[in-house]
Parts: structure tokens; C-alpha cells; sequence
């Protein structure tokens, strides 16, 4: 894993120099990153105390006690016995807390907002796609509980192949959807572009329940294409889920329309674009699949 090491190493050093955590005050105030970052829990956490908030930074108790006399002795903090527990203390901003800490906030968004805007468009969603995709994989998620992820080395095979066998058991469509399915996952790998192309992969514990792909037709117009969900995910909301993570996602790139080809028969996929804003703008018979339907287009203005 030496490279793998190497990689993350070089990625810290670049990044806390990006974001200035170096210097002895953050953003030139007299607090360390670390106080700050406590300053935040007290800000966002009701009830706070120095035990949560030792055990959600994972900060060393006596650091956290030393950090925690300084605010009170600068009055940014009050201290109370919990009612349910006397053992227990219960810590809040002060007005001044509360004043210190949104300065600090708006500058710290200020300062992110200003680095972003010196990228280009294409860089700036690279960069921010690949925040997700590094907090996701290190943010183990409870049991039982579904993720969206990038895919990984098979899952786009697998991806065709359960279409074929869904698609065939539950509308009677040949071989010839599973050959489209084929197609555009091709097209996807062969001209993506990670700033306006993206597919999401739906993973439960290890196994894949959905995905959804958005692509680029123009400049300006992506498709939506392949939003799928697995019988034992259904009525848990993934498919509205699927498809607001594609439209967040053209937000970001640009886009200023997201366009779609589905066919009347697939009634839950259909509300689940209605009600996601997509209106219906065009309809015709055709036979690709085998069987007599009707594909529809659908658009939604962004």
C-alpha cells in the first residue's frame, strides 16, 4: 500500500495548506482549528456536553477540558448540571459565544466560496464529486442502510445483466432492451467526462439494489437514462432519491435541461418523474422491445 499511503499523505499536505489549518489561528482569529471545530458543536449540538463532544471529535478529554476553560474564561460558554443527571454538564454559547463563532462561520464560508470561484466549472464539480466520493467511502454507514457510491470494477455489467432478467420477467421484453442497456453503458464508459457525466450505484450492505446515469446530449441538455430499482428496494423511497442526486448533480455542471425516454407502461418510474417536476412533452408507439408500447419523452426545466 506504499503508493496508496503516499497518495493520501500528499493529499493532506496539499490540503491543509489549501484551507490555511497551518497557521496558529484559523482564518487569523485567535482560535486553533481544533477550537473552532468545537466552537461549531456548541453551536449545533442541543444538548452539548464536554463528553458528546469529546466522543464526536474523538479529541483527547483533558485537550477538550483545556480548550473548554479558555472559552469560559473569554465567557463564550455557561455551564449547567443537566436536570436528568448532576454527573452530567451541560454547555451552551453565550452571547458572545455565539457572536465569535458566526464571524468565524461566515468567514470560513467566504473563504471556501472564494477558492471555488478561482476554479472552472468543469474543475470546481470534479473537485466537489470527489469530496462526496471520499466522505461516503469513509463514512461507514449503519447495517441495512443504502448507499449511493461510484461503481466499481463489475457493477456495470451487473447493471445490464439485471435489466435483461427484470425486464424480461416483468413486461415480457426481449433481447433487445438488455442490447440497449449494453449500448448505453458503453457510451458511458467510452466518452465520459467526470465533470458532466456521472453514474450512481445504490449498494445495501454490499449488494446492488439501483443505479441511475446522467449524461451529457449538449452543452446544455443531460439525459437521465437507466433508473432502475431492484424488487427488494422498492417502496423505500431510492428511486426519488436516485433521481434528485441527478438533478442536483446537473445543477452543478451547468446543465439548464435534464431530458428522459421512458416508456407508459413503467407507471412507478413515471410518477416518481412527475413528481420530481419533469413534465411529459412527447409520446409514440413502437415495438423495439418485443411488445406494443408507448415511449415517452419527458423534460424538466432547471
Amino acid at each position: 500500500m506504499r503508493d496508496e499511503v503516499a497518495a493520501v499523505r500528499r493529499f493532506n499536505r496539499m490540503w491543509t495548506r489549501r484551507i490555511g489549518v497551518l497557521h496558529e489561528g484559523l482564518l487569523g482569529s485567535a482560535y486553533s482549528l481544533a477550537e473552532v471545530r468545537v466552537l461549531y458543536e456548541l453551536a449545533h449540538a442541543t444538548p452539548a456536553s464536554a463528553g458528546s463532544i469529546a466522543e464526536t471529535l474523538g479529541l483527547d478529554r483533558g485537550y477538550l477540558s483545556r480548550i473548554l476553560a479558555r472559552f469560559a474564561n473569554d465567557k463564550l460558554i455557561t455551564r449547567a448540571r443537566a436536570a436528568s443527571d448532576a454527573r452530567v454538564t451541560i454547555l451552551a454559547l453565550t452571547a458572545r459565544g455565539r457572536s465569535v463563532f458566526a464571524k468565524l462561520d461566515a468567514a470560513q464560508d467566504a473563504d471556501v466560496a472564494t477558492m471555488l470561484k478561482a476554479l472552472p466549472a468543469p474543475a470546481r464539480a470534479r473537485a466537489i464529486e470527489g469530496m462526496r466520493s471520499i466522505e461516503a467511502a469513509l463514512s461507514p454507514a449503519p447495517a441495512g442502510t443504502i448507499v449511493l457510491r461510484d461503481p466499481r470494477p463489475g457493477d456495470l455489467g451487473w447493471i445490464v445483466h439485471r435489466h435483461g432478467v427484470l425486464y424480461a420477467e416483468e413486461y415480457g421484453w426481449d433481447a433487445r432492451f438488455e442490447g440497449l442497456v449494453a449500448a448505453v453503458v458503453g457510451e458511458y464508459v467510452g466518452s465520459r467526462d467526470p465533470a458532466r457525466d456521472r453514474a450512481w450505484i445504490a449498494d445495501r450492505d454490499g449488494e446492488i439494489v439501483g443505479s441511475i446515469f446522467l449524461v451529457a446530449k449538449t452543452k446544455t441538455i443531460a439525459k437521465l437514462r437507466l433508473l432502475y430499482v431492484e424488487p427488494s428496494a422498492r417502496g423505500t423511497g431510492l428511486g426519488s432519491r436516485l433521481v434528485d442526486e441527478c438533478i442536483a448533480f446537473a445543477r452543478r455542471a451547468g446543465y439548464r435541461t435534464i431530458t428522459l425516454w421512458t416508456n407508459s407502461v413503467l407507471h412507478a418510474a413515471r410518477r416518481i418523474y412527475q413528481r420530481a417536476g419533469f413534465r411529459l412533452v412527447d409520446e409514440a408507439p413502437h415495438a423495439m422491445f418485443g411488445e406494443k408500447l408507448v415511449g415517452q419523452t419527458w423534460e424538466l426545466a432547471l
